[in-house]
């Protein structure tokens, strides 16, 4: 991954990075070499970031991005080259119970960051992340493109759809009228599973919980089709885009997705199948809940072309690997591995992302997403 040379020495900033991604994505800058600060709340128990003990490895300032002058203050201290936003409230059952903490946290949140960089010169390149439920989801049986409707029924999925207004807006306003322009660009991903993520109302850490305690798995919308991927695969977007945002800000400025292999869309009940058939055994049964459970799509998917197009990147690793190594990861956590142990499990993943980018991008060609996913009944 020559590309990402580029970090090594640079500072960067990543909010929310006591979270699953944000721990991973500060993981990776690590290895690269940069010289990377966090902005987040304190991490919840479990989390990845402490269980592979990354508090003593990074500056963390404590805090919640609906401070601003709390945000301020960090930014202008670290004055960081590279910002990668990504705190946030991120569970859809979540904002149904907290909706103001919601838009609170993932607009209001999001206005602060930009706000700070506006006001901070040593800032290069914005990647903010949202969703791939911003989009005003139609059911529709080919992939969301980056041009399409925003929208939302539900307090996460219209938060996230006016997060992404919110970036527009400053982008247009602020940073591209600038003499000295900003690349501003917000990043859209599928659902991303990995090593490390507890967190609550996820399919996927439902099913580890479920199987360490040896109760069934309860899935709520079997049928559901969703875009599945490794946390690397959208990471590795993310790290390739900054660098091109730096140094052409207005070409590489704007929205874009990051999501899986077209194969990888598959219903939730094939994915749980899986999970249980690498995991060696455990029971699943169909909860479809009751008339209170809220709105989720049925079908979701996104179209990839312009990112495989003009960047260097394009996912990499199919189903059965991602939840082969997430399985690897939660089985020696479950077996005592120690922190250090965890943490060097996660960069021995990095690697071999790192080397199946080597050996897969060279050269790279666009992926134009036409095989439709595969559908399941409830």
């Amino acid at each position: 991954m020559h590309d990402l040379d580029w970090y090594r020495g640079r500072r960067v900033l990543v909010t929310g990075h006591t979270g699953f991604k944000g721990a991973w994505l500060t993981l990776w800058l690590q290895r690269l070499g940069a010289d990377v600060a966090g902005l987040s709340l304190d991490p919840g128990t479990p989390s990845l970031f402490r269980a592979a003990d990354l508090g003593p490895t990074v500056r963390s300032h404590a805090g919640d991005v609906r401070d601003r002058r709390f945000v301020q203050l960090v930014v202008s201290q670290e004055k960081p080259e590279v910002v990668f936003h990504l705190a946030a409230q991120p569970l859809v059952r979540r904002s149904q119970r907290e909706p103001v903490e919601t838009f609170a946290t993932n607009v209001q949140g999001t206005v602060h960051v930009l706000e700070a960089v506006r006001h901070t010169d040593s800032v290069r390149a914005v990647v903010c992340v949202t969703s791939d439920k911003c989009y005003d989801n139609r059911g529709w049986d080919w992939g969301y493109r980056e041009n399409d409707p925003l929208g939302g029924e539900d307090p996460y999925s219209a938060s996230k759809a006016a997060a992404e207004l919110a970036v527009r807006a400053y982008r247009a306003s602020f940073f591209d009228r600038a003499d000295e322009p900003v690349g501003v660009a917000s990043v859209r991903a599928g659902n991303v599973l990995g090593g490390g993520d507890w967190a609550e109302d996820r399919i996927l850490p439902d099913a580890i919980r479920s199987l360490i305690s040896g109760v069934p798995i309860r899935v709520r919308r079997p049928g559901a089709v969703r875009p599945w991927q490794h946390v690397l695969d959208a990471l590795a977007g993310y790290l390739a885009l900054a660098p091109k945002l730096a140094a052409e800000p207005r070409a590489y400025g704007g929205a874009w997705n990051f999501g899986p292999v077209p194969d990888n869309a598959t219903p939730v009940r094939e994915l749980i199948d899986l999970v249980v058939a690498l995991w060696g055994g455990g029971k699943v049964e169909t909860d479809l809940g009751g008339e209170h459970e809220p709105i989720e799509a049925g079908y979701l998917r996104l179209a990839i072309d312009k990112a495989t197009a003009r960047l260097p990147w394009r996912p990499l690793w199919d189903l059965a690997t991602t939840v082969r190594l997430t399985v690897a990861w939660h089985r020696a956590q479950q077996r005592g591995a120690d922190p250090a142990r965890l943490r060097e499990l996660c960069l021995e993943q990095v690697a071999a992302y790192e080397a199946a980018w080597t050996d897969r991008l060279s050269p790279v060609e666009p992926i134009v997403a036409t095989i439709t996913p595969k559908r399941a009944s409830a």
